[in-house]
């Protein structure tokens, strides 16, 4: 697999120095990025695997507390987002056809990681969206020797007085070609540009958040609004197949922020109760973004990140 040079934004709050992206193509000819920091004496790789609505650049402060436990980082862009292809006419709207979709960008993803000859063992970093990915991947033989999980999609957090609309909606408007517009609610702008730090659901640190801001503002292209009907449903398909299926005998810890608002918090539970060797952690405090709080919050998880994966390999 032939990989070629791809943009890495460096000018807004950067990760470690060395960063680059390429381009790769996936099995259905669809075009992703993948971006790395590599280190040099690295003990192991983090395959970091983000959210919805998320990109490369998002992850470089993080990539820097990884690199800092000796451990390199190669993270992607979803197709759909970032900058890798995006699926609708609207590029604002998050789309995809079928959740296992992103699977194909996880296989292009590790093909890209081998051809960089990224050090091993691998281990599996998966927030939000990329919970969800991320744990269909292990289930299905990732070959990585341990997983963390945090605020992970494993279930979407929806009023019960709204669970049912938006079930019938994300079937019905598709039959009715509509299943490119977004659900009710939804916006076409980024979450942080369209809301205010106060309140916000995703972090408690003001820099943090004007670090999201701010890269988008420098680089518009890398923004996404709402999801589609048909990524909605898909959404709620894949989470509710996931939850029947045994988890795999791997070593995981869970990071979930105690005023957790987005994601569907009794699934996560039930998932970690039942996982083998897992582990649920609650960060007091935390919102959903655990890797993006402030130091006193996200310090303990990249130092229980570093007991994990290592843990792991000297076992």
């Amino acid at each position: 697999m032939a990989l070629t040079p791809a943009p890495f934004f460096t000018d807004v709050h950067p990760g470690p120095a060395g960063g680059m992206a390429h381009w790769v193509d996936t099995s259905d000819n669809k075009r992703i990025r993948v971006g790395h920091w590599p280190l040099e004496g690295a003990k192991g790789t983090v395959l970091l695997f983000p959210g919805r609505t998320e990109y490369i650049e998002k992850y470089g402060l993080a990539a820097t507390d990884l690199a800092a436990r000796g451990l390199g980082t190669i993270a992607i862009d979803w197709r759909g987002q970032g900058l890798a292809d995006r699926l609708l006419d609207d590029p604002r709207i998050g789309h995809v056809d079928a959740f296992s979709d992103y699977q194909k960008d996880v296989a292009a993803m590790l093909r890209a990681a081998r051809e960089l000859g990224l050090p091993r063992p691998f281990f599996l970093l998966a927030h939000s969206m990329g919970g969800c990915i991320g744990l269909r991947a292990v289930m299905e033989g990732l070959p990585v020797q341990a997983a963390a999980f945090t605020g992970p999609m494993w279930g979407i957090r929806i009023a019960p007085h709204l669970r049912l609309m938006a079930s019938v909606l994300s079937h019905t408007m598709p039959r009715f070609g509509r299943g490119h517009l977004m659900p009710p609610g939804s916006k076409p702008e980024p979450y942080v540009l369209a809301e205010p730090f106060e309140d916000n659901m995703l972090t408690t640190d003001a820099q943090m958040y004007d670090m999201m801001r701010d890269q988008l503002a420098a680089h518009p292209e890398l923004s996404l609004g709402g999801p589609s009907f048909v990524w909605l449903r898909e959404a709620l398909a894949e989470t509710t197949h996931l939850a029947q299926r045994a988890a795999p005998n791997l070593p995981c810890v869970t990071w979930l922020g105690s005023n957790e608002r987005i994601v569907d918090l009794p699934r996560i539970h039930a998932r970690m109760d039942s996982w083998k060797g897992g582990r649920l952690e609650i960060v007091e405090g935390g919102e959903h973004e655990v890797l993006m709080e402030t130091e006193t919050l996200r310090t303990p998880v990249f130092d229980g990140l570093e007991k994990l994966f290592f843990g792991t390999v000297s076992a």
